[in-house]
């Protein structure tokens, strides 16, 4: 319809009805994998907090980290073998590697926030396995989160 046809319709005249905008299949799809795997990550985070992992320990007694993309990421470790994989890879796996066991759920709650800066928590780094709790919302406390600006709360 042209605007110079809707200028000349008398003022009784019904509005065309509004465009309804359905899903299309492909829309569906992926809006059902997104729920799924916002499921499956949930269930990871969840055993992730109930599981005690391996900190190593850096230089000054402190839980390694390593900063990437502006985030401080906590190292951490599924077992001995994990930590093992990453100290050869790290070019130094002659030393003895000093570690601590701590629970997931203290990493994010606790750990995270003592950073003072943006920081999340980095399993099983460099391996296939691996993955990563950012430090947002649902997954740290609130006040060690960050918007999708990056900007600290």
């Amino acid at each position: 319809m042209r605007l110079a046809d809707l200028a000349n319709r008398p003022s009784n005249a019904q509005p065309p009805p509004p465009i309804q905008r359905t899903a299309s299949q492909g829309e569906a799809a992926e809006e059902a994998e997104v729920r799924s795997r916002r499921r499956e990550f949930a269930a990871l985070l969840g055993e992730f907090r109930r599981t005690a992992v391996l900190v190593p320990l850096d230089a000054h007694g402190s839980l390694w980290s390593a900063g990437l993309g502006g985030v401080r990421w906590i190292c951490a470790f599924s077992d001995e073998a994990a930590l093992a994989r990453f100290a050869y890879a790290q070019g130094d796996p002659g030393r003895e590697w000093e570690y601590r066991t701590v629970l997931g759920a203290r990493l994010l709650d606790v750990m995270v926030p003592m950073l003072g800066v943006p920081a999340g928590v980095a399993l099983d780094a460099g391996s296939e396995d691996g993955m990563v709790f950012p430090p947002v919302a649902g997954v740290v406390p609130d006040a060690a989160a960050v918007d999708l600006g990056g900007e600290q709360r």
